[in-house]
């Protein structure tokens, strides 16, 4: 299978997408991050931990087979995708039976060492540890699968990862117990190792539901494109084509009732669509010919027909969703933190376990308390809680931000969201709609409206089309003109019953947005439009200045547009700016000491929304400025800005209490294990205990977008 996306980092290089399933700890991200940028060829290496991939940014040749090898020498086992939308497996639901089995055989293994516990003794108890080890055996040995097979493929591999001392734990104690049950002895611990695995599972579980969560949103989202479309040929006839076949230029057929396959311009009919799906508004959307039309939305009135301009993964809403299936873990401060920690944890709790076993028994406690007090030391020492400190937080505050309409990219914007502390607008299409509405249409008569209409509709200047658009919805019928001809930067001109007409530049170079309709000798016409703001603009604004964000607009418009927009909003405005110049304005404000959230839609953004420290971008922003921001949000409303804000802020909240959490756990638990006031019982409850209490912490996000 070919695994090279078309969508580089760089333009020269190629990247490929693997998915990796055995992916279990954030030093599994730094040992791929790390060991894959090691291999020759490799430039650079990106771990979605939610999703369980790594894109990989390489030389030219350099295959998928090769890399896939190269993934195996780290110790993990790769699949090529060849599109960033694939859907990979998960394994919730082989773990959900693995927590079945040991939640069932913990139980009664529990029953029979209640009694053991109350005073059996001689064949009684030695019976009760026989069926116990019945119970246990085959469960740890179906259950442990998830952690024995990670550990023995980390050890091949020479390295370590957190199941290696998980499973040095229960082997040791399953083992012990054995070799009691066989020898007569008083106490036997297979309770505590099914307890362990049985409270592991559910917290792997746990952690498997959220990123499947969070990945369902992309699955959801690609539900909604229609498998395909009945599209006519140039011979008049049609047939079904189905959505993978579909290319640009064909036209397709859209009843009521029906979603589009793909992306398009209405040639013929009149209907309303449903674009919830993309812009979270509720109210259906008239649309006349002439109209631009997107993939997954639902025709509610009238047959359409419609020429397609994208299709497949070329769509807007298959472009949504990739953006979607990318936001992922990310190299963000805690993350890193996080990682180091790992690195470090399995040879210094080894460490710790053989020192513990040595100074008791040095100390003159015998072999057996002394290794009942190691596999204590191995188990409660678990950085669960440590490794889901970031990513849990992160992930359900990714998947409430994406139900309120904002789409992170990765972890690191969450964490510079918050650090956010100034804003900086752009104009049109930002703090406006960026489509102009024509005004007071009804000074012209049926005559001087039809004329206009037909020259609006030979050009594709946003004014023509917003003029057009206007007059097609009023039920305007367009006049035959004949000789119509658009030159750029004049406008459209034509001749109507012998007389010449136009549409373009008003005279006076009238202020603000305006266009001139010139019939024969007559004087012109002047046509106002309006850019309205987009909703809730002025409470958005408002709110993030008691966030600390107070606004300012920088923008590439004229000056007689964009002041009377700042004064409205009570913002400092700089206007007529070139792409370098804001994005020298953002470099000064950093060189101030602002964190400076920038907020663009426009080409001429692009610069500043990548020299911003953290930067959004609405859905209907070009391609460039979508890429270059780290959240978008779909869409009229400006609210996402400020929810996006107050949800990253809560984020990083949560985290600094999962870290002191994790922190304080171990402070407490360490010693006791070591001190051998710990069974290997109580420490599989006290380190499932912290794993559960962490990702409880991070379950208080999911109504934070609210």
């Amino acid at each position: 299978m070919n695994a090279i996306s078309p969508v580089t980092g760089d333009a020269a290089l190629p990247q490929s997408l693997f998915a990796v399933p055995g992916m279990r700890c954030a030093g599994c991200i730094a040992k791929l991050e790390t060991g894959l940028a090691a291999v020759p060829g490799v430039v650079a290496a990106r771990v979605n931990f939610t999703a369980k991939r790594v894109r990989v940014t390489h030389r030219v040749d350099l295959t998928p087979p090769a890399l896939v090898a190269a993934f195996a020498g780290l110790g993990f086992t790769a699949e090529p995708l060849a599109d960033a939308l694939a859907v990979t497996s998960d394994d919730s639901k082989a773990l959900l039976r693995a927590v079945a089995v040991a939640g069932f055989a913990a139980m009664n293994i529990m029953l029979l060492s209640v009694s053991v516990w109350s005073g059996a003794t001689g064949v009684t108890r030695d019976l009760f540890h026989w069926l116990s080890a019945l119970i246990a055996l085959p469960t740890i040995a179906y259950a442990g699968q998830p952690f024995f097979r990670s550990a023995w493929t980390a050890l091949k591999a020479g390295r370590t990862n957190m199941d290696v001392p998980i499973s040095i734990g229960v082997t040791l104690a399953t083992a012990l117990s054995l070799f009691e049950t066989i020898n007569g002895g008083a106490h036997a611990y297979f309770d505590s190792a099914v307890m362990l695995l049985f409270f592991l599972l559910t917290g792997r579980w746990l952690d498997a539901v959220m990123r499947d969560r969070a990945r369902d949103g992309v699955t959801q989202l690609l539900r909604h494109t229609a498998a395909g479309a009945l599209v006519r040929d140039a011979d008049g006839l049609s047939g079904w084509v189905a959505a993978g076949a579909l290319a640009p230029g064909m036209v397709m057929l859209v009843a009521v009732g029906e979603r589009l396959a793909a992306d398009g311009i209405v040639v013929t009919g009149r209907g309303e669509l449903d674009c919830a799906l993309l812009t979270g508004e509720s109210a259906p959307v008239a649309v006349v010919p002439g109209d631009a039309v997107a993939a997954g939305t639902l025709n509610l009135s009238g047959a359409l027909t419609v020429r397609i301009t994208a299709a497949g993964a070329d769509t807007g809403l298959a472009d949504i969703a990739r953006l979607m299936a990318e936001a992922g873990q990310s190299k963000s401060r805690y993350v890193r933190i996080a990682d180091r920690a790992a690195r470090l944890y399995a040879p210094a709790v080894h460490c710790l376990a053989l020192l513990s076993f040595t100074g008791w028994m040095l100390a003159g406690a015998g072999w057996h308390a002394s290794l009942l007090i190691a596999v204590a030391v191995l188990i409660i020492t678990c950085p669960c809680a440590l490794g889901l400190a970031v990513p849990a937080a992160q992930i359900v505050a990714a998947g409430a931000l994406m139900r309120a309409g904002v789409l992170v990219k990765d972890g690191s914007a969450l964490e510079r969201l918050a650090e956010a502390d100034h804003a900086v607008f752009d104009k049109t299409g930002t703090l406006t709609l960026g489509r102009p509405v024509p005004q007071r249409l009804a000074a012209l008569d049926a005559e001087q409206q039809a004329v206009a209409l037909a020259l609006a509709e030979a050009s594709r200047h946003p004014l023509s089309e917003a003029l057009r658009r206007a007059l097609t919805l009023a039920g305007v019928q367009p006049a035959v003109l004949t000789e119509v001809q658009e030159t750029a930067g004049q406008g459209v001109t034509g001749d109507w019953q012998g007389v010449a007409v136009s549409l373009g530049r008003p005279d006076d170079g009238s202020a603000g947005m305006a266009c001139a309709l010139r019939i024969g000798a007559a004087p012109a016409l002047v046509i106002g439009f309006d850019d309205p703001l987009r909703p809730d603009a002025v409470t958005t604004l408002a709110e993030l200045a008691a966030l600390g964000l107070p606004g300012e607009i920088l923008s590439g418009d004229r000056c007689a547009a964009v002041l009377p927009l700042a004064r409205q909003l009570g913002l400092p405005a700089l206007a007529g700016l070139s792409p370098q110049e804001k994005l020298a304005k953002v470099r000064a404000l950093a060189a101030d000491g602002r964190r400076v959230l920038m907020v663009g839609d426009g080409l001429n953004d692009g610069p500043a929304l990548a020299g911003g420290h953290v930067a959004m971008a609405p859905a209907s922003a070009m391609d460039a400025s979508r890429s270059a921001a780290d959240a978008v949000w779909l869409g009229d409303s400006l609210a996402p800005v400020a929810t996006a804000i107050r949800v990253a802020r809560a984020t990083q909240a949560i985290v600094r209490q999962n870290f002191i959490a994790a922190i304080a756990y171990n402070a407490i638990a360490v010693p006791l294990a070591i001190a051998g006031q710990v069974t290997p019982l109580l420490a599989a409850l006290a380190m499932s205990g912290s794993s559960i209490i962490v990702v409880a912490n991070a379950l208080r996000l999911r109504g934070a977008a609210r």
